[in-house]
């Protein structure tokens, strides 16, 4: 089953972009399949353990006949033989724990007659033959015994020939059984005997491999014995020597409380029975095929009791299945987690006495968002704008941030839910609009996107605006100027492209109409007018009157001149006019014309139409900005030049924007001279046509996967799909260097000696890069699939790579990290290995991989895999990064489904542990959380999967990285108390300790 399950994983893993709703729907089945499976056989391994347990309970009322009286033995033994074979006898009861039949125990149960109605007196036995009789329910014959053969020495069950035998015989005289009783202890069930092979094949000695629980003994003596003069006494157990293995029995046990004669066991009668099947045809076809089947079950039940190994994976089974909502189950010093419903056994370390007592609480550290890295200027426009403060407002994921740009020190406006998509600034340069996308929670339900009104100088949120009323997010936003910004108007991003007009001040919706069913780009009031407004997208500028609370529009004619497929942009002249820039490289000067009465007769409307064409870059003209002196500036995408125009739109300077930074996205206007640019490649540049521009802030433009931070620095690097390695400072928030490989990172680490660090690739190649020269000093290929960790141990002695082909790779380093050579190689995972630690003495390391499997290698003794994972729960971690494991099973969910997380990383100081999941959040534990939803500090920032999450070499912030929305977040460790209180955490509840011994 789990090869079926991983296989349907691996085709719905790839297939899940091309068809969401098919793989959805086939995991659902999968998930409830594997739970049937899962029940159907916890209940055949409960069933073959009754019957098990009801082979054992043969003996045992064997040992309470003799106890009674000794002459049950020459009873139970006797067989009446002509021909020099034994006949077999069988005695069994059905389970005193659910009274229910078992048909695989054949059982005897009808009275042997004498003349006088039993056997004898005081015990003993006639010493001549008595005249045969027959059974009702067996039909067997009674043969004589010959003398020689002796009553002691008699086997049982050797034929299948069987005399009845009554449990009356053995009882003293003048005690009978009560009709209950005999109903409980003389049902005779037979079984059909098909041919003789099959019989042969079904007929096993069992003898008694499991002790019999002082609970069970008791349960099954709770017979009643009634006396001739009525009154009933119950049957007691009495003392039980122990079986090896086994408990011991309660010292209180005394047949004097519960005193009957069935109160003794005798020791040394775990002797063999041979089960043998009674000779009774089954009429009822019905019956025999449920004889059939317990036959079968019957051998399962011996396969069962000879396979340890099966029969403790029922144990599990029956464990897993007995609470179905659960996913944790305790068993003795081990805890066992499901993920996707497979099992994860977890050992309790030595140092915890009592698991169940251990109390979780949340760290008494929290996180304080410190710094911001990044811009998102690759798909949005307009978002980058100046305030009254001197602080430039932009934003990237779910984050506005305010960044000063002569104090270089930023605010955040955090209050968005989702990806942050526009941004306008009110008429006063204080107020902010912003606008978020819908998203879904991590239920996957959607989330309503809204704007909101805030107040840039206190952060504090004025108005929320169209909560339930935008589809799918929010694609523009304009403060209307004439009227001081008394009015927002708001496109959506839905099909019809909602465009709605709404009051500031009351947040209500003044008017609303559907725009088109064709991207816009952007929307604004006329700065003179606040009842006209133009918005421009593809192939399209619509001029909307706003009137009576109604919204009217015109389309902009091109006439004769070449209609653009895009319009990307446009702004108002002082005259009046609207300026637009398409993406044919011109810029188009748009005029109202008074209705042509000679074509269109009278009564024609004024129309829009285009006044001039100024050709102004090559490739589209991603922006344009008004300055005060009535001046305008230009970007273009294609040949990255800012343009500064007259106005008349003669050109008077220029400069082009280097490479590295991608195409002009947007401008603010500073002072007139010194402008902001915002490019495509996430990076906002400051500077002026005479001196230039350098990057103020920086960023990657891809999804991220690597992180690592420096040993002894303030000092971190990343790596992702953009193909660019960027080293950054977390002291002056700042990019120290970047450089481009040929293929894209997915994971790094630095060596101890904090002078070269190791980037792994998507081909299986790594590189060693020198951090003060920048240059390659090694290069190496491991197999030809991606790689996942890279992991230094301890010392810097040996470098472990984790690779997507299941290996871990080993390699000695010498000469300071700058030559390796191949030690060793690490087999055993059945899945892509996802993380890895060294042990704190750099011998052993601990793996996970992508099935969810916990592994554990012996580097030292030569890359061996350790069977047994018991001996590792002692064991200290250098680093916690595995997000599977004892220590840190309480960051999980319930009902993960084993990518909810994607990192973690526990504190140098042991007291913390930082999880990214993929949700946009990052959390904070405390280390260790073992225990079940254990409490934790949750904060917001990310709009995409937060793929990774490190701690800083001295445990001041904590850095988290974004998937898709390519946004580092910086995170100030803020401590909730002094000195190492929060490190006992634990010690009041058990003797868990803040070191990392992994199960």
């Amino acid at each position: 089953m789990d090869g079926s399950t991983n296989s349907l994983d691996d085709v719905s893993a790839g297939s899940s972009a091309e068809y969401p709703d098919r793989v959805s729907m086939m995991e659902g089945r999968l998930q409830l399949q594997e739970n049937e499976i899962i029940l159907l056989k916890s209940s055949l391994a409960d069933a073959l353990r009754r019957l098990r347990l009801h082979d054992q309970l043969i003996p045992l009322l064997k040992q309470q006949l003799i106890a009674v009286n000794p002459a049950a033995a020459r009873v139970l033994n006797q067989v009446f033989c002509s021909d020099g074979f034994s006949s077999s006898r069988k005695l069994s009861s059905s389970s005193a724990l659910d009274g229910t039949r078992h048909p695989a125990t054949s059982q005897v149960g009808n009275n042997i007659e004498g003349e006088n109605g039993h056997y004898g007196d005081n015990g003993s036995l006639a010493p001549m033959c008595k005249p045969p009789t027959y059974d009702r329910d067996t039909q067997t014959e009674l043969t004589p015994l010959r003398q020689d053969q002796g009553l002691d020495r008699v086997p049982l069950a050797l034929t299948s020939d069987v005399q009845s035998l009554s449990l009356e015989d053995a009882l003293p005289k003048g005690i009978s059984l009560t009709e209950g009783s005999l109903a409980k202890l003389h049902r005779v069930q037979v079984l059909e005997e098909e041919d003789e092979e099959v019989e042969k094949d079904l007929s096993w000695a069992s003898s008694v491999e499991e002790p019999i629980h002082p609970t069970t003994i008791r349960s099954l003596q709770r017979v009643d014995l009634q006396d001739p003069n009525g009154s009933t006494e119950s049957l007691s157990s009495a003392r039980q020597t122990p079986i090896s293995g086994s408990p011991a029995p309660p010292k209180d046990l005394s047949p004097s409380s519960r005193g009957g004669p069935l109160s003794t066991i005798l020791e040394g009668q775990n002797k063999p029975l041979v089960r043998r099947n009674s000779e009774k045809l089954a009429k009822d076809p019905q019956e025999k095929t449920k004889k059939r089947l317990d036959k079968k079950a019957a051998s399962s039940a011996n396969l069962l009791t000879r396979s340890p190994s099966l029969e403790s994976r029922t144990k599990d089974l029956i464990a897993s299945a007995g609470s179905p909502g659960s996913r944790r189950g305790t068993q003795g010093q081990s805890i066992k987690m499901f993920i996707r419903g497979r099992p994860i056994t977890m050992y309790v370390p030595s140092n915890i006495q009592n698991y169940d007592d251990l109390r979780m609480e949340p760290p008494v550290e929290k996180l304080e968002l410190d710094w911001v890295y990044g811009y998102r200027g690759r798909d949005c426009r307009a978002n980058l704008y100046l305030l009254a403060s001197g602080e430039a407002v932009y934003f990237i994921a779910c984050v506005v941030v305010l960044y000063h740009i002569n104090n270089r020190t930023q605010r955040h406006y955090s209050k968005h839910t989702d990806c942050v998509r526009c941004l306008t600034i009110h008429p006063d340069k204080v107020r902010v609009a912003s606008g978020q996308t819908a998203g879904v929670d991590k239920d996957g339900k959607p989330l309503q996107p809204y704007v909101h009104i805030w107040d840039s100088a206190t952060l504090i949120t004025l108005q929320q605006i169209g909560l339930g009323t935008f589809e799918r997010g929010v694609g523009s936003v304009a403060f209307s100027f004439a009227d001081s910004g008394a009015f927002l108007c708001v496109i959506d991003d839905s099909n019809e492209h909602m465009l709605s007009v709404w009051d500031c001040a009351k947040g209500t919706k003044h008017a609303e109409v559907k725009s088109t069913n064709e991207a816009v780009f952007t929307v604004e009031f006329n700065p003179n007018d606040s009842t006209n407004i133009i918005t421009c997208g593809k192939s399209h500028v619509y001029f909307w009157t706003l009137s009576a609370g109604s919204l009217t529009k015109k389309q902009g004619i091109f006439g004769k001149y070449k209609k653009p497929k895009f319009i990307q942009c446009f702004v108002f002249s002082l005259t009046g006019d609207v300026l637009t820039g398409d993406s044919e490289g011109n810029i188009l000067t748009w005029g109202k014309s008074p209705g042509d009465v000679k074509t269109l007769g009278k009564g024609a409307k004024e129309t829009f139409q285009i006044m001039r064409q100024t050709r102004a870059h090559d490739g589209s003209v991603f922006t344009l900005c008004m300055l005060q002196g009535g001046a305008l500036l230009s970007g273009g995408g294609k040949d990255r030049k800012i343009i500064r125009w007259s106005a008349d739109l003669a050109p008077e300077r220029e400069c082009e924007i280097p490479e590295q930074f991608g195409a002009v996205r947007c401008i603010a206007d500073v002072d007139g001279e010194e402008v902001l640019v915002g490019t495509t490649r996430n990076a906002i540049l400051r500077g002026t046509f005479s001196d230039g521009f350098v990057a103020i802030v920086q960023g990657h433009v891809d999804e991220m996967w690597g992180l690592a931070t420096h040993p002894s620095q303030d000092v971190f690097l990343t790596c992702g799909h953009d193909r660019q390695v960027c080293v950054w400072n977390t002291e002056e928030h700042k990019l120290d260097w970047c450089t481009t490989l040929e293929e894209y990172g997915l994971c790094a680490d630095f060596c101890p000696n904090g002078a070269v660090v190791s980037v792994g690739l998507s081909t299986g190649r790594w590189l060693v890069l020198d951090l003060q020269t920048k240059d390659v000093v090694s290069d190496y290929t491991d197999g030809n699939e991606q790689l996942s960790v890279m992991r230094y141990s301890p010392d810097g002695s040996f470098l472990a790579v984790g690779s997507h082909d299941n290996f871990i790779y080993i390699y000695n380093v010498t000469e300071s990290g700058r030559r390796y050579s191949r030690y060793g190689k690490c087999n055993g995972h059945s899945s892509f290995i996802t993380h890895l630690d060294w042990s704190k003495d750099g011998k052993y390391i601990m793996s996970n991989s992508g099935d969810y499997e916990i592994l554990y290698w012996d580097i030292a003794g030569g890359c061996k895999l350790l069977r047994n994972r018991y001996e590792s729960k002692d064991r200290e971690w250098a680093s916690y990064t595995c997000v599977l494991g004892f220590h840190v099973m309480g960051v999980w969910l319930e009902g993960s489904d084993g990518t909810d997380i994607n990192a973690l990383c526990r504190s140098h100081n042991e007291r913390m542990v930082a999880v990214a999941d993929d949700f946009c959040k990052v959390h904070l534990f405390q280390y260790p959380c073992p225990k079940p939803k254990a409490p934790n500090h949750s904060y917001e920032g990310h709009g995409s999967h937060v793929t990774n999450v490190r701690f800083t070499h001295c445990d001041s912030h904590v850095l988290s990285m974004g998937g898709k929305d390519t946004c580092i977040l910086q995170w100030r460790v803020k401590r909730g108390g002094t000195g190492d209180s929060g490190g006992d955490r634990l010690q009041s509840s058990s003797s868990a300790s803040t070191s990392s011994p992994e199960p």
